[in-house]
């Protein structure tokens, strides 16, 4: 499986970004897609969830960016969003999407290149 990432760049505080993330495989073989950030020198952090149970998706999100970030998906193009909104400097870092797979009692991660995001004051 791979993970295409692309949308990343400058923008102005208070202005909005859409993240795509493009999978080789159905989304539908994965159990959960999500997106994380990085920061130099520190773990990734958990974003956004999506998380599939039969035909509900159960979306969460970092209290960070409650209210300002939206997951969403493509079935038809296998592609999976984040849509950006009402930026902040402090949102700034390398985003990261991520799928998870459950094949054989096993849990397979995969995760797309980091995309730089930037928020000027």
């Amino acid at each position: 499986v791979q993970l295409q990432a692309s949308g990343g760049g400058l923008v102005q505080a208070g202005g909005s970004l859409r993240l795509s993330c493009a999978a080789s495989a159905s989304l539908h073989s994965f159990s959960s897609v999500a997106w994380y950030r990085q920061a130099p020198g520190n773990q990734r952090v958990l974003v956004t969830s999506l998380t599939s149970y039969g035909v509900t998706d159960f979306p969460a999100y970092a209290h960070s960016v409650d209210g300002r970030f939206t997951i969403s998906v493509d079935d038809a193009k296998n592609t999976v969003y984040l849509q950006m909104s009402s930026l902040k400097p402090e949102d700034t870092d390398v985003y990261y999407c991520n799928a998870r797979q459950l094949y054989a009692g096993h849990e397979y991660a995969y995760w797309g290149q980091g995309i730089q995001v930037t928020v000027s004051s």
